[in-house]
């Protein structure tokens, strides 16, 4: 059984997408960042940190944006997130992966200018590609995930970024990431 610890809006919707890609039966809890439920002695007891997500598989969880996109692609092979049978290309996830949650994820606390610089850097990475590594994965997942929150409080300049405006798009048609827009709606 796995059971996913979320806070709406948050890092945990990169999870919650790839959930809903895999299309596994899952159990989805929201937590209150605002009420501090990830600081419940109930909550810190399954992830000490007080961070989210967490994904519990069989009683045993399992933190951090990368390491859960990671287990739910091997382990869930059929839904073609992860490309295992080309170990350059599944390298290339990790290094989309690293950059994520590296660069991208920490660049919006270092202020405006440095994460446009920053979206700049995935903006070119990306450069005329449909999805990261060419094939959809999780790192396509982690890319928008980011990306979404970046432009919930930035108005780009029309043309700014053409290839991450264009992968938002292609990522907000796949209802996965509508399924789950709508249920972290619903939790708050």
């Amino acid at each position: 059984m796995l059971t996913l610890y979320f806070a709406p809006g948050s890092s945990s919707m990169a999870p919650h997408i790839a959930l809903h890609e895999i299309g596994a039966p899952f159990e989805g809890r929201p937590v209150s960042l605002a009420r501090k439920e990830a600081r419940s002695p109930e909550y810190l007891a399954i992830n000490p940190e007080g961070k989210v997500p967490t994904l519990v598989i069989d009683g045993r969880p399992l933190t951090e944006v990368a390491a859960i996109l990671f287990y739910l692609a091997r382990r869930y092979p059929e839904a073609r997130l992860l490309p295992v049978s080309d170990f350059e290309q599944e390298a290339h996830v990790i290094s989309w992966m690293s950059f994520a949650a590296a660069t991208l994820h920490p660049a919006r606390r270092q202020g405006l200018d440095h994460a446009r610089r920053i979206f700049g850097l995935a903006e070119r990475r990306l450069a005329d590609r449909e999805w990261a590594v060419g094939q959809y994965s999780i790192a396509d997942i982690h890319i928008f995930r980011l990306f979404w929150r970046f432009m919930g409080g930035y108005e780009a300049a029309e043309g700014e970024f053409p290839a991450l405006g264009g992968h938002y798009r292609r990522m907000m048609a796949r209802p996965a990431v509508q399924k789950t827009l709508a249920a972290e709606s619903a939790a708050g």
